[in-house]
């Protein structure tokens, strides 16, 4: 089926009608800023894998934006693919092991291999299968499959459970019913409909945004909606979204970068119901042995899964800025720059300062530049780009190296 092309090459000011919906729909579209890309980078395949050209009723982008926001699909159950590939050096494990570390979980000493902070934090690289439900806000059920074992994650009323049936260990905490919808809305991204919503909020003007055409996902008919930044320099290439056409729902999120090869991060339903999942899915008793870990710290927000309020990172940038020295957005749209002085005076040691062996690996992890800034080292993934400066400041963005070094300089 051909793209729609009635008035579907939109930027944000055509995506604006009726005015109620469209402060609705706005925060669901904004260039994907430094941080929050950071925080949202998990999965990815090769573009829509779509099984069929479905014949739907005509609708623009406009429309569709409008569509996923009006979506209030509570109960689901199903089977979501994430794959990423950021391009990370392989440090033999060593990634992973410092992600666990620093949200706190893993099997270290007084850490509890259950505890979801630092299980979730797998998501962030390679390709895994997890198993999804939903009954309402109270009611969620997330397994992550392994070879021979599982990692579930169940939240039933007041209670969060995390098993690990490798180590046969249990994660157990409590939370206020009251707070039921928040915790429901700040849990770590793991469906299409979690990335969507992050990449949705990246449409203004620098933004093209199209319906096209249609596809088929996890048996279900699907329009296909496309988010693209009009400037150069952005390490996105294009966002796809795989919306049900029933429902309004994301079934596939797929973000390919500008510099071509496979997606980035790609999520998407292979299996999906929409029918209320059985009460039993929720329900948890801790099997006969287990280790039980009663997570009774006062100052953590279980609403979240186990992840504290600085580990989920910050809403605004007005948050941002409170944990970091003289925060500055820099540039616009696809493009903005975030930047920071660390406060330590000093950037990282270049590989001609350490020399040796400690000198040849900081410089094949980083590329040395040059500017009016003075000089630094790039960190580069294939969607997020770090500078790091030799008097300590920080400039972070989902831009090229090029456009990086330019923020700097501009910026100095």
């Amino acid at each position: 089926m051909a793209p729609y092309e009635s008035d579907d090459t939109t930027t944000a000011g055509e995506v604006e009608e009726p005015r109620a919906g469209r402060r609705k729909a706005a925060r669901y579209v904004v260039p994907v800023t430094v941080m929050g890309v950071a925080a949202a980078t998990i999965g990815l395949v090769p573009a829509l894998a779509d099984s069929g050209d479905p014949d739907l009723p005509d609708i623009t982008a406009a429309q569709l934006i409008e569509k996923i926001a009006q979506s209030d699909v509570e109960r689901l159950s199903g089977t979501v693919k994430i794959t990423t590939d950021l391009g990370l050096p392989n440090l033999g494990g060593l990634e992973s092991g410092l992600l666990s570390g620093a949200t706190g979980g893993g099997d270290g000493e007084g850490g509890s291999s259950a505890d979801p902070s630092g299980r979730l934090t797998e998501l962030a690289s390679g390709t895994h299968t997890l198993r999804v439900a939903a009954d309402g806000p109270d009611r969620q059920k997330l397994s992550l499959l392994e070879n021979a074992a599982e990692y579930s994650l169940i939240h039933n009323g007041k209670d969060v459970w995390g098993y690990d049936s490798a180590s046969n260990e249990v994660y157990h905490a409590t939370v206020d019913e009251a707070d039921a919808k928040e915790r429901s809305a700040q849990q770590p991204p793991a469906t299409p409909k979690d990335f969507a919503e992050e990449a949705l909020k990246a449409v203004d003007d620098t933004t093209s945004v199209k319906v096209d055409g249609t596809a088929q996902v996890a048996g279900r008919d699907a329009y296909r909606l496309v988010v693209e930044p009009k400037q150069s320099g952005s390490t996105v290439g294009a966002v796809s979204i795989a919306v049900d056409g029933e429902t309004g729902m994301p079934l596939k999120f797929t973000l390919t970068p500008s510099s071509g090869g496979s997606a980035v991060v790609d999520v998407g339903f292979t299996k999906v119901s929409f029918d209320r999942p059985d009460a039993s899915t929720f329900e948890f008793t801790p099997p006969k042995g287990a280790k039980v870990t009663e997570d009774t710290e006062q100052d953590r927000d279980h609403g979240d899964f186990g992840f504290d309020k600085q580990q989920r990172g910050p809403k605004s940038e007005e948050d941002l800025a409170k944990g970091l020295d003289g925060l500055r957005m820099l540039g616009e749209g696809w493009n903005t720059v975030a930047a920071f002085d660390t406060g330590a005076g000093a950037g990282l040691p270049t590989g001609e300062e350490v020399g040796g062996d400690l000198g040849g690996f900081l410089g094949s992890l980083g590329d040395q530049v040059k500017g009016d800034f003075g000089k630094g080292t790039v960190f580069s993934t294939r969607l997020v780009n770090a500078l790091i400066t030799e008097d300590g400041k920080v400039y972070v963005g989902t831009v090229t190296k090029d456009a990086l070094v330019k923020a700097a300089e501009a910026g100095k």
